[in-house]
């Protein structure tokens, strides 16, 4: 599924347009971003929950050559399921 067939199914489900569910769409993904951004987490009960992890500097190698190639800290974007998730697709 992308993001055109989810604005497809919310429309539908809620009985609402298509523009108006890619409006509410777009609002729920750039909150979610913003809050990300801000260091704080979102936390959709049953649904899981959107954090922000730290990856510490590390050096690597290049698998072609072998040199060692250093790789700055940086954060990434990490979801954890909620239990009713779990359970659901189980």
């Amino acid at each position: 599924m992308n993001k055109h067939d989810l604005i497809l199914r919310i429309a539908v489900e809620a009985d609402i347009s298509k523009a108006a569910a890619t409006r509410a769409l777009d609002a729920m993904l750039g909150g979610i971003q913003k809050t990300l951004k801000s260091g704080d987490k979102v936390t959709l009960v049953g649904f899981g929950t959107f954090s922000v992890a730290k990856r510490p500097a590390r050096e690597m190698r290049n698998p072609r050559t072998g040199e060692p190639i250093k790789v700055k800290a940086t954060k990434v974007p990490k979801w954890n399921p909620g239990q009713v998730m779990k359970d659901f697709i189980n």
